[in-house]
């Protein structure tokens, strides 16, 4: 057995015992395989052991993997996104989880409705309010979203967000925690035009708890592929 079929196994497992220890169904959670860095054969290998959902930091990384990579797959934009390449994000990626601006909506809706196309997007809210991380001010979520919800080739989805790094995920479980309640006071208000299903936090450190915590959503980079070389 390759070590990449192994690894998916096994983060299966693991997303499957965090399911089951919060009293949740293990295949209501979607994985998403973070390629950033990684060639098209080692992401061609994963889809043939059963990854579906592809999650890539970078447009143009994308846009030169795309073509190369084969099978029933969706492709979600995870990175910040700069406004100029959002023209070739809508043509590549089904969902953009990582809608953090006004300005970047407003792009979004323009190019959207020039390719006659309503986009899928989740809101990126910077839960641990870091200065070196994009997204919403946690407090001004709701407003952005019912801002954002006026636009009609955009459509909320949900939300996204990258808790600040701990050493232990136990203490990153207050963020998670506080990312649902955001996300579940923002359904509860059932805002015409957007439709909150996903719950996109954790990553390979820390999506036990993330999952214990409400994600549905969990995207995993080294956990599956290993680690990443940045000198390719």
């Amino acid at each position: 057995m390759s070590y990449l079929k192994q690894n998916i196994q096994q983060i299966k497992k693991r997303i499957e015992a965090a399911a089951e220890r919060s009293g949740r169904n293990p295949e209501d959670i979607y994985l998403i395989a973070v390629t950033k860095n990684f060639s098209a054969e080692l992401i061609q290998e994963a889809v043939d052991n059963g990854i579906v959902f592809l999650g890539e930091n970078r447009v143009q990384e994308a846009k030169s993997k795309v073509d190369l990579v084969k099978g029933n797959i969706e492709w979600h934009l995870i990175g910040h996104l700069q406004r100029n390449k959002v023209k070739t994000a809508i043509d590549i990626f089904t969902m953009i989880q990582s809608l953090d601006s006004w300005r970047l909506a407003e792009e979004i809706q323009k190019r959207a409705q020039q390719a006659d196309k309503v986009i899928d997007v989740l809101v990126q809210v910077n839960i641990g309010s870091e200065e070196t991380k994009y997204g919403i001010d946690p407090d001004d979520t709701e407003v952005f979203i019912e801002k954002v919800a006026t636009l009609p080739n955009l459509k909320v989805r949900g939300l996204m967000a990258i808790a600040p790094f701990k050493e232990n995920p136990e203490d990153v479980r207050a963020y998670f925690r506080h990312l649902r309640e955001i996300f579940q006071s923002i359904k509860e208000k059932s805002i015409e035009n957007v439709s909150m299903e996903y719950l996109s936090m954790g990553i390979s450190n820390d999506f036990e708890v993330a999952i214990e915590e409400g994600a549905n959503m969990v995207r995993i980079g080294t956990g599956i592929f290993g680690q990443r070389n940045y000198n390719v």
